[in-house]
């Protein structure tokens, strides 16, 4: 229907006919354009953060390794003062560990050896609560003293052991051979553990000869 005095032909009736159809206003598409836009740049800001936390987090794991293991801290006269690269602060670290692995197969081993010498001193100890006790039941035939010669068996026993791992290791063929067979027989031999052991066969000896 044409409007009261306007003539169906009128070019200006078409185009309010044009504008008046038209549902999409230009303000509407700006505004989703906009609201698209600050959602690109929301995650793309998320994204660069977690990123750089990521990368703070890896920093600070590299700072504690280069604080906690020893030889970051030494300085290396190969790269002067220049800041320690990932790789070698890996490096370092991978060395210490395998260095801390070593000493604690070593202190192992050293507690095995200590827990041995324990046992031996505690039959040791055993033994001669029981001379003692002996020599106490006995106090009455007025034998409450060791006696010089059981000293002195006793320090033959010990004497005669020795001496025959020391005649068996022992070369005489030069001076230096003799020397070094001396030094290698007192390492091999006279350690506390085998000197132990001599005392122990010896008092155990003398006690069934005595008792």
């Amino acid at each position: 229907m044409t409007e009261p005095g306007a003539s169906p032909e009128d070019p200006w009736v078409k185009v309010e006919y044009v504008y008046s159809d038209n549902s999409l206003d230009p303000d509407d598409e700006d505004s989703d354009y906009h609201q698209e836009e600050s959602y690109k740049d929301r995650r793309r800001r998320a994204h660069t953060q977690a990123e750089q936390k990521r990368r703070d987090a890896i920093k600070r794991g590299y700072d504690d390794l280069q604080t906690i293991v020893p030889t970051c801290q030494q300085q290396d006269f190969s790269i002067g003062s220049q800041k320690l690269s990932k790789a070698i602060v890996l490096q370092k670290t991978i060395d210490y560990i395998q260095f801390l692995h070593k000493e604690k197969k070593k202190q192992e081993e050293e507690v095995s050896t200590l827990r041995k010498d324990v046992t031996a001193l505690k039959i040791m100890k055993v033994n001669y609560e029981q001379i003692v006790k002996a020599h106490q039941d006995n106090l009455h035939e007025g034998e409450d003293q060791v006696s010089d010669q059981v000293k002195f068996n006793v320090f033959q026993g010990i004497m005669d052991s020795l001496f025959q791992s020391f005649n068996a290791s022992i070369s005489v063929a030069s001076f230096q051979e003799l020397s070094a067979c001396v030094f290698s027989w007192i390492e091999e031999h006279c350690k506390p553990q085998t000197l132990r052991e001599i005392v122990i066969g010896v008092l155990h000896q003398l006690k069934n000869q005595l008792y």
